[in-house]
C-alpha cells in the first residue's frame, strides 16, 4: 500500500514601486563628490603643497559645482520643499535623515566661506587687471575685500567645512545602512563603500576639470591615487562576498542567496566588476591621460549607488516577486537624471565664466 503525500508551495507577488527613486541617487552622487573634492583640495589650498596647488583651485571648483547640484537633486526626490522644513520644525534626533538637515547647510556654510577665502587674492588679481571694465573691477574689489591671503582665516574655515563633510559622509552611509529590511543595505562595510566611491568619484570630476582647463601636469598624480581607490575598492567588495559566503553577515548572506541565479544581477556583478578593473588598468597603464580615467571613475561611483539604491529595492522584502526598476522618460527618472547634469554644467558655467580657475591667474 503506497501514501502519496502533495505539497501545496504558495508564492506570493507584490507590486511595489521604489521608495527611493533616481534623484536620491542623483543626491547621494553628488554630494559625494563635492565632499571628496573638498578634502581633495586641502592639500594644495591650505597645506600648500606645490605639486597639489593647481589641482586644489579645481577641486575647490568641482565641491561647489557638485555642492550648489546636490541639494536640488534632494529637495526635488522629497517631491515638495516644504517636506524638508518638517525636518526643523518636528525635529527626530533619532534619524540620520533628520541629523542630516543640520549637516548639509553646516557644510555648505563651511565650504563657502573656505572658497570665499581661498579665491579672494584671485578676485582682487582679476579687479586689478586692465582690461577688467571698470564696474566688473569694482565687483571684483568688493568682493575680494582688500583681496589678502589668510592662511589662518582658511585653516579655521576648512576645519568647519571639513567637519560637515565628514558628518555627511557619514550620515549618507548610516541612514542607508540602518534599514535592516534592505539585505544590501544593512552591511557596516556600506558606509566605507560609500565614502571610498565618493573619494574616486571626486578624483575623476577633478581629473575632468583638469583636462577642461588643459592642466596635463597632474594626470600622474590622479591617476596614482585612483589605482590606490580601486584597490580598496575590490578589497571592500572582497570583505562583503567574504561575510556573506561565511555566514558571518546575516544580511550578506541572504542578499547572496536571494539574488543566486539572477542572469540579471549576475550581469550587474560583472559589469561593476569590470567597470573597476578597466579603471584600474587605464589608470595604471594610462597615467597620462585625464578624460577618460575621469569618465571611469563617475561612471563607477554613479554606478555603485545605483546598484546599492535601485538594486537594492529591488529584492523583495516579502513574497517571491522581484521588484526591477525600468528608466523611463519621466522628471523622477531619466528625465532628473539629465536635469540634474544639466544643472551641474549650468553651474559650471556660471563659476567658469566669472572666475578662471586655472594657473593664469596668481593666487
Amino acid at each position: 500500500m503506497s501514501t502519496r503525500v502533495n505539497s501545496i508551495v504558495e508564492v506570493l507577488g507584490f507590486a511595489r514601486e521604489p521608495g527611493w527613486l533616481p534623484w536620491a541617487v542623483q543626491y547621494f552622487f553628488l554630494i559625494g563628490l563635492s565632499t571628496a573634492a573638498f578634502f581633495l583640495s586641502l592639500p594644495g589650498l591650505v597645506w600648500r603643497r606645490p605639486a597639489w596647488r593647481g589641482i586644489g583651485r579645481r577641486a575647490l571648483l568641482a565641491a561647489l559645482v557638485c555642492g550648489l547640484s546636490a541639494p536640488v537633486a534632494l529637495l526635488a526626490d522629497l517631491h515638495q520643499p516644504g517636506r524638508f522644513m518638517n525636518f526643523y520644525l518636528h525635529p527626530n534626533l533619532g534619524s540620520w535623515m533628520a541629523w542630516g538637515s543640520f549637516f548639509i547647510p553646516l557644510y555648505l556654510f563651511g565650504l563657502a566661506l573656505y572658497a570665499w577665502l581661498c579665491l579672494r587674492p584671485t578676485l582682487a588679481n582679476i579687479a586689478a587687471e586692465a582690461d577688467t571694465p571698470p564696474r566688473m573691477a569694482a565687483l571684483y574689489r568688493w568682493l575680494a575685500y582688500g583681496g589678502h591671503d589668510n592662511a589662518g582665516a582658511i585653516r579655521l574655515a576648512a576645519l568647519v567645512a571639513a567637519l560637515g563633510a565628514a558628518l555627511i559622509l557619514l550620515y549618507t552611509g548610516m541612514e542607508v545602512m540602518v534599514v535592516r529590511a534592505r539585505l544590501l543595505w544593512n552591511t557596516a562595510l556600506l558606509p566605507l563603500l560609500f565614502a571610498l566611491s565618493a573619494f574616486t568619484g571626486g578624483l575623476g570630476i577633478i581629473a575632468l576639470f583638469e583636462g577642461l582647463a588643459r592642466q596635463r601636469a597632474s594626470a600622474p598624480l590622479l591617476n596614482r591615487w585612483l589605482v590606490y581607490s580601486q584597490w580598496a575598492t575590490l578589497l571592500l567588495l572582497g570583505a562583503w562576498f567574504g561575510a556573506g559566503i561565511s555566514g558571518i553577515s546575516p544580511a550578506a548572506a541572504g542578499m547572496l542567496d536571494a539574488v543566486s541565479g539572477s542572469r540579471g544581477w549576475l550581469q550587474t556583478l560583472a559589469w561593476l566588476l569590470a567597470s573597476i578593473l578597466v579603471l584600474l588598468w587605464v589608470a595604471r597603464y594610462r597615467s597620462h591621460s585625464l578624460l577618460l580615467p575621469a569618465v571611469l571613475a563617475l561612471h563607477s561611483a554613479w554606478l555603485l549607488r545605483w546598484i546599492v539604491f535601485m538594486g537594492g529595492q529591488s529584492i523583495p522584502k516579502l513574497g517571491a516577486t522581484g521588484y526591477p526598476y525600468v528608466l523611463s522618460m519621466r522628471p523622477d527618472s531619466l528625465v532628473g537624471i539629465i536635469g540634474t547634469a544639466g544643472l551641474c554644467f549650468a553651474i559650471y558655467i556660471v563659476l567658469t565664466s566669472f572666475m578662471r580657475w586655472d594657473d593664469t591667474v596668481k593666487a
